[in-house]
């Protein structure tokens, strides 16, 4: 029997055409799921705001952190890692008052730190999409088939475990292997598109013609 689009995890998006279910679940999410999710980002800005958000969203829904993104934006000084920073303890507490972003004081706290990492590591390595994109998971390590059930059984892999790892050891925080994953497939290092949905194909295509040379770790 031919599993149904519910079953494989695909839904209809606007175009009536097949999309990750999770896509078309809520407004918000189309445009996100069908030009952001899953492509290549090399700009270390982004990178760095991809990687906080990931920390924010822990224990969250990813739409509670999407529709606070500009908000984080404005209250983070647009993710510029320099400026960031340089925060401190006012900083701090004017960010617990801002209803725009989630007031969680380690999480402030975290990515006022990993900004200061940031910058360190741009130091070691050129750019954080240098380091980011050395953690290009190798083929082995992806489902010949990405399923919905294939992509459940997998909330961490080797590579985001090891990226976990070596950025605890910089001292970055809020880098668990689950939330590095979520990194991972937000920014494109890999494309978990489901097999079926309509935008796989272009993140392909993005990631083919748009992922740096990994440089060895």
């Amino acid at each position: 029997m031919t599993a149904s689009a519910p079953d494989l995890g695909l839904a209809p998006g606007p175009d009536g055409k097949l999309r990750c279910a999770w896509g078309v679940s809520a407004p918000d999410y189309v445009d996100y799921h069908d030009r952001e999710w899953g492509f290549p980002v090399t700009d270390d800005r982004r990178l760095f705001e991809k990687l906080c958000l990931e920390g924010f969203q822990a224990g969250l829904s990813w739409l509670t952190i999407l529709r606070k993104r500009d908000g984080f934006r404005a209250g983070f000084a647009n993710f510029e890692p320099a400026a960031v920073a340089t925060f401190g303890a006012r900083d701090v507490t004017r960010l617990m008052t801002d209803a725009g972003i989630v007031r969680h004081r380690g999480k402030i706290e975290s990515t006022i730190n990993n900004a200061k990492r940031v910058l360190e590591l741009i130091a070691e390595r050129g750019t954080l999409a240098a380091y980011a994109w050395s953690f290009v998971p190798p083929p082995a390590e992806r489902p010949p088939r990405l399923t919905r059930d294939a992509l459940r059984a997998m909330p961490t892999t080797p590579t985001s475990v090891a990226l976990s790892k070596d950025l605890k050891k910089r001292g970055w925080t809020f880098v668990g292997p689950t939330t590095m994953y979520a990194f991972m497939q937000a920014m494109g290092l890999v494309n978990d598109h489901l097999q079926g949905c309509r935008i796989r194909t272009a993140a392909e295509a993005a990631r083919k013609a748009g992922v740096p040379a990994p440089r060895a770790r």
